[in-house]
């Protein structure tokens, strides 16, 4: 069995920097024709130059039978000025601005830390059309982890997008209930992306019979009722919902210790492990758009003209890949999987 899509593209992808982009970066290249890449890099890509100096370098790192097409974005500050906007919106290569609340997420410490004093910067944003991409979570101690999500929405994204209506907004790799429901309540203007982890996993995963760092990430994996959710979003070909995997690599031994980043790392197989989901689903005939064409059609973008295939051939993941000088654990290592991208 066989099936042909658009090639793909990964709306939400963490590509790191030097010798371990390097590692990783084909492993996006062969399976996505474009990604919107993260700027939480060490020192965040805050400006329209940083982002064309980090692009440059993927594009030289990518292997010369590859194609491959980095859409950027900038680290949003509590120091981003309207003029950055505009020189980000005129450079082409900008395609959103990430908003990481102040230790959300890892190399989150330069986040935001008022989103109201920002709302001058956002109302810029809303006038150039350019997206505003958001890590939704609260990062108050006293906030529980499994509930961040949630209060964020009602804290910040609800009077978000009733100060902002035009403002297009990505609700990044939502995790819950909540946020499906709040996507589909508001108008057309905000999407979001969904990742693999949060539609084959819940906390059960993580957590019972002993902790699996490999499948801690940020948000935090939830409940099974909130999984179940995002699978009929996944699959309902609402246009609102679409690809990003949020593929994080971190080195294994930072996984495996005492205090284990937050992260999956997923490229390695992103869109078999989509494809095996949306089986299970019986939606396979719903992944091409989930995966080709709603992402595209949101950023304004053309959709890709090229195709990839995936055969049902089974095929066992290694249990770690090269990553800068070390080793990175991927998503589902040494497990076998149904479906397999062929050249």
């Amino acid at each position: 069995m066989e099936i042909t899509l658009k090639q793909p593209d990964d709306w939400h992808l963490h590509l790191r920097d030097d010798e371990a982009m390097t590692s990783v970066l084909a492993h996006s290249a062969r399976r996505f024709a474009r990604a919107i890449v993260m700027p939480n890099l060490k020192p965040p890509v805050t400006s329209t130059d940083l982002a064309r100096a980090y692009r440059e370098r993927i594009l030289d790192a990518l292997p010369t039978d590859m194609a491959f097409d980095p859409l950027m974005t900038l680290y949003m500050t509590d120091r981003l000025s309207r003029d950055e906007v505009s020189r980000a919106k005129q450079s082409g290569i900008v395609k959103g601005i990430k908003l990481y609340p102040a230790g959300a997420t890892t190399n989150s410490d330069a986040g935001v830390t008022d989103i109201q004093k920002l709302y001058p910067v956002l109302d810029a944003m809303q006038r150039e059309g350019l997206p505003l991409l958001i890590h939704a979570e609260v990062t108050e101690p006293a906030v529980d982890i499994f509930d961040r999500e949630r209060v964020f929405i009602d804290r910040h994204l609800s009077p978000l997008s009733k100060a902002f209506p035009e403002l297009p907004m990505v609700f990044e790799h939502v995790t819950t209930k909540d946020a499906v429901d709040f996507v589909k309540s508001s108008g057309g203007r905000i999407a979001a992306s969904i990742t693999v982890q949060h539609l084959m996993y819940n906390r059960n995963t993580m957590l019972a019979g002993g902790i699996r760092p490999h499948y801690y990430c940020l948000p935090i994996l939830k409940r099974e009722s909130h999984r179940l959710a995002l699978i009929a979003a996944a699959t309902s070909g609402d246009p609102r919902f679409f690809l990003g995997t949020d593929s994080a690599p971190h080195p294994q031994g930072a996984k495996e210790c005492a205090c284990g980043c937050a992260g999956c790392y997923t490229a390695h197989a992103a869109i078999e492990l989509y494809a095996e989901i949306f089986e299970q689903a019986d939606a396979l005939d719903k992944l091409e758009g989930f995966a080709s064409l709603y992402g595209a059609d949101f950023y304004g973008l053309p959709r890709n003209n090229g195709t990839i295939t995936l055969k049902k051939n089974p095929w066992q993941v290694p249990e770690t890949y090269p990553f800068g000088g070390q080793q990175v654990v991927p998503l589902a290592a040494g497990q076998w999987l149904q479906w397999q991208l062929i050249d």
